[in-house]
């Protein structure tokens, strides 16, 4: 991985010069095996930006004068209070200050601040948000959204704040069902009309809801937020039945995925042992993971993946295990893939950036986060990280104690995220070097992949 696992493993002194790329590993830098210490891994990272950054100096607080009329806890209390101006300073500021002192903020926390915004934390959360619907249905997700973080504070939970915004949900889907239904396609109106009286009225519905807030029920309240927000994301999906953008002429030659897609890999044990399943069950030597694919935010990368997994591209390829991810095989042969111009929506926009990285130290951030665990995105491509590997891909395994401040990776807006693992999570912590594709289908999708004709 270009910048995660580069700095992570390299030493100090390859800071500010690029390594050349392995034939096979090229986007990982993995013809190094050592590991780094996480926090020497920071350090790297650190010096590297700031010899890009003019050095701002920050006092050094044991040398503050001693007056000997000021007690000792007096002067305690004075470092502290200017401990807490120059952090409020660190986060406020765009630009990490060099010379940071080491006992007032962590090397991970230096490296990235945190931008004033909830990134998802699962595959589900990023897909239902990266669905491009109503205005109206989007009002009502973030509002229910919301209850998700309200339901993680431990002990005394704030239940008349649940309620006011599900109250806020149900008011919005009443008031503006004209608008709401009026969004869907007429194929799709039917489909429509039962899922809209399903929010409100259903067993998961917002009302049901309602009553499992009131009954300060915890466990009722988060089975039956999960069901809402499904029956959401369901009437999102019949309101964007293709992009809501328009590709550039010359990016319509490649294949292009014009809404979702679920790809199934079906992995063997390559040294004959078992997969243990999550529930019980007998361990086997093959295992299904399932992929969702998001053509919304990024066409073209998911396109050429689809293609891909529909020519049989990806079975009998080998897996490699590398710092916090497992990396398919280069050597696909003649089932070559697309040269596709790195591909990353950000939030807030309407349309993919293409050949530009994003930066998380501005505060930028994608649609589809590559700080999820399980999260599928494109290597780089051996000659130009503007461009994503026509075909290897890795799994992300995200790990919050390798990540910097605000859990964001290293690597966040600098890959091509394609989509999510959604089934089979637990699987890929149990992948080990030399495991096999056995096969990968799309079995979800495939009408909404479009082909370039052949010239």
């Amino acid at each position: 991985m270009a910048s995660l696992l580069s700095s992570a493993i390299l030493p100090q002194d390859h800071c500010f010069r690029r390594q050349a790329f392995s034939p096979i590993h090229h986007s990982f830098l993995l013809n190094q095996t050592r590991r780094e210490d996480l926090a020497t891994a920071a350090g790297c990272q650190i010096r590297c930006l700031s010899a890009k950054i003019p050095s701002t100096e920050s006092p050094d607080l044991h040398d503050l004068p001693t007056d000997p009329y000021i007690s000792r806890s007096l002067q305690k209390k004075l470092e502290s209070a200017i401990a807490v101006i120059l952090m409020f300073v660190q986060i406020s500021t765009p630009l990490p200050l060099a010379a940071w002192n080491p006992w007032l903020i962590s090397a991970a926390e230096a490296v990235l601040y945190s931008p004033d915004t909830k990134v998802p934390r699962t595959g589900e959360l990023a897909l239902r948000k990266a669905i491009p619907a109503n205005a109206n249905m989007k009002a009502m997700q973030e509002s229910l959204e919301e209850l998700s973080f309200l339901l993680r504070i431990p002990q005394r939970k704030p239940y008349g704040t649940m309620e006011g915004n599900v109250k806020r949900a149900l008011k919005i889907a009443t008031d503006e069902k004209e608008s709401i239904l009026a969004s869907i396609p007429t194929d799709l109106k039917e489909k429509g009309s039962v899922l809209y009286a399903s929010l409100i009225d259903g067993k998961g519905g917002l009302k049901n809801l309602l009553e499992s807030i009131k009954d300060k029920d915890p466990d009722r309240v988060s089975v039956g937020l999960a069901s809402s927000l499904d029956t959401v994301a369901e009437l999102e999906l019949l309101q964007a039945p293709g992009l809501s953008f328009l590709l550039p002429e010359q990016y319509l030659k490649y294949p292009r995925l014009t809404g979702r897609g679920t790809v199934e890999f079906t992995i063997e044990k390559g040294d004959g042992s078992a997969f243990s399943p999550a529930a019980g069950g007998v361990p086997r030597n093959v295992a299904t993971i399932q992929v969702v694919l998001d053509g919304y935010s990024a066409p073209l990368t998911a396109g050429n993946f689809a293609k891909l997994v529909v020519d049989g591209a990806y079975d009998g390829v080998k897996l490699n295990c590398v710092n916090q991810a497992i990396l398919s095989d280069n050597g696909l042969g003649k089932n070559r893939g697309y040269d596709i111009p790195l591909e990353i929506m950000p939030s807030g926009q309407f349309e993919p950036l293409y050949r530009t990285a994003l930066s998380v130290q501005d505060g930028e951030l994608p649609v589809l986060p590559l700080s999820v665990y399980g999260a599928v995105a494109m290597a780089h491509n051996e000659v130009s990280e503007e461009y994503s590997s026509p075909s290897q891909f890795f799994f992300y395994l995200y790990d919050k104690r390798n990540a910097g401040l605000g859990g964001l990776s290293f690597d966040e807006g600098q890959f091509a995220v394609v989509g999510y693992t959604t089934v089979g999570r637990e699987i890929l912590s149990q992948i080990k070097t030399g495991d096999v594709i056995q096969s990968a289908k799309l079995v979800e999708g495939r009408d909404h992949l479009i082909l370039p004709e052949e010239s």
